[in-house]
């Protein structure tokens, strides 16, 4: 589902990330783990398309990404990727329903069919009670669950999840690292996580360790 070819970044004289390969299957959910400066967090935004590479391919669903003119390759990231970051970026202002509606209002869906495709996502990140509570009202764990529901909402082909329990206590990062599992058994769907969670590295199919920008382990998990 996911082909990466040969990625290279550098800024300066910096190589950030260093001719990486590698290929996710559809449902499969992997980690990324590596010391801190290994080029982790830069390597996933360009497999999301938020940055450019200097050289390489990255394929979703066959496509080649980051062949696409600007303005296609925002079409195709709202529609195929959605993004978990550890801070949850969600709007103030809004509630937990307008936050997860905001990928569907941008894709072109009408206000009330999106307001309720998000009451759906979020009932089943488990949210049904707090579809009007704004972010300030919800626990670190629930905020969490909303930013998962809002990367989940266009049904997407890969989400790509940045430290997504570093900001949480043990308790909450278990029950969201048991939601990643419920949640690809329920869609099928396919998880690319960076992660310093030892545990929530061994719950996923596959890891890679990354270490000066290269890829240099991989840990079938089970």
């Amino acid at each position: 589902m996911l082909a990466v070819r040969n990625l290279c970044k550098k800024y300066s004289s910096l190589t950030v990330v260093n001719d990486v390969s590698l290929d996710v299957q559809k449902g499969e959910i992997v980690s990324i783990v590596g010391p801190s400066g290994a080029g982790k967090s830069t390597l996933l935004h360009l497999v999301g398309a938020l940055d450019k590479p200097d050289s390489g391919s990255v394929l979703i669903d066959g496509t080649n990404i980051l062949q696409l003119p600007s303005k296609k390759q925002a079409q195709f990231r709202n529609r195929h990727i959605g993004f978990v970051f550890q801070f949850h970026h969600l709007l103030p202002e809004f509630s937990a329903i307008e936050n997860v509606s905001v990928p569907l209002w941008i894709k072109g869906v009408g206000k009330k069919e999106a307001l309720a495709q998000a009451a759906e996502m979020l009932g089943v990140v488990g949210l049904t009670s707090r579809l009007e509570n704004k972010p300030s009202e919800l626990s670190g764990g629930e905020q969490q669950r909303v930013a998962i529901a809002r990367a989940l909402v266009t049904r997407p082909s890969v989400v790509m999840a940045d430290e997504p329990t570093g900001n949480l206590d043990s308790a909450n990062a278990h029950s969201v690292h048991q939601l990643f599992l419920a949640l690809r058994d329920k869609f099928d769907q396919t998880f690319i996580m960076i992660t310093h969670n030892d545990a929530l590295a061994k719950m996923t199919d596959r890891t890679f360790t990354m270490q000066d920008g290269k890829i240099v382990g991989e840990v079938v998990n089970k």
